[in-house]
């Protein structure tokens, strides 16, 4: 069984090696020349004005969770959509039940306001 999934191990092992070696390669060779200009904060085409480190609002991130929550599901509905014959029945009722879990989950957040966008 190890061999059926050798390929994948590898695969993952190199991309690992060639992540880490790029990274370590640049940080070693890379040219480095700090200035005071180059120091400076620098966001969307001009300096920053204020604190630097301002905290984030829970809704960026509850926003951002969402996203990805209501993303995977899509990931999910095309293998189950292209197989949908082959499943029968049974995919059938086990999908209508991973998108009532996923609509239930939708109007809590809908209901709590996770929704509406106010800064």
């Amino acid at each position: 069984m190890l061999s059926v999934y050798l390929p994948v191990f590898l695969l993952l092992a190199v991309a690992a090696l060639v992540a880490i070696l790029m990274f370590t390669l640049t940080s070693v060779l890379g040219p480095k020349k700090p200035t005071p200009e180059k120091l400076l904060p620098y966001e969307s085409g001009s300096n920053t004005t204020g604190a630097s480190h301002l905290r984030l609002s829970v809704k960026f991130y509850l926003t951002a969770i969402l996203f990805v929550v209501f993303d995977i599901e899509a990931v999910f509905l095309y293998p189950w959509g292209s197989m949908f014959r082959e499943l029968g029945w049974f995919g059938f009722v086990e999908m209508l039940g991973f998108l009532t879990i996923l609509a239930v989950t939708l109007v809590y957040a809908w209901k709590k306001g996770a929704l509406e966008w106010e800064t």
